[in-house]
């Protein structure tokens, strides 16, 4: 009897399996909690991460607008970042949630922010 949290973790393995960014074309980390978002653009060869967003930075949060909508402004934020640095392609990893509501918010966000996956 897997609980929830446990079957996530199963999925999240498998897909970091197939899923590993390098540095011209990082991966794009979704990590999901009840209250905030956060996405980071990580190097994996290297171990490092390149840049981070979440819906606690100020100006999201200064926006008064629902969960969605601040999953959305992340994704945003983290593509502006991209950009900064000279990144256009990156790989996506849903951290084994179902690529639905506020993970899928990010993924629009980060798309209208000029990122391809």
């Amino acid at each position: 009897m897997n609980t929830k949290l446990e079957q996530r973790q199963k999925i999240r393995y498998r897909i970091r399996k197939k899923v590993s960014g390098i540095a011209s074309k990082p991966r794009l980390s979704v990590y999901r909690s009840n209250m905030e978002i956060y996405a980071q653009l990580i190097d994996d060869n290297n171990g490092v991460t390149l840049a981070a967003a979440s819906s606690k930075e100020k100006e999201i949060v200064a926006q008064k607008v629902a969960k969605t909508e601040k999953s959305k402004l992340v994704g945003q934020s983290i593509a502006r970042k991209a950009v900064a640095l000279g990144l256009t392609e990156v790989v996506f990893d849903r951290g084994g949630n179902l690529y639905h509501g506020r993970i899928k918010a990010v993924a629009e966000g980060a798309r209208e922010g000029g990122l391809q996956f």
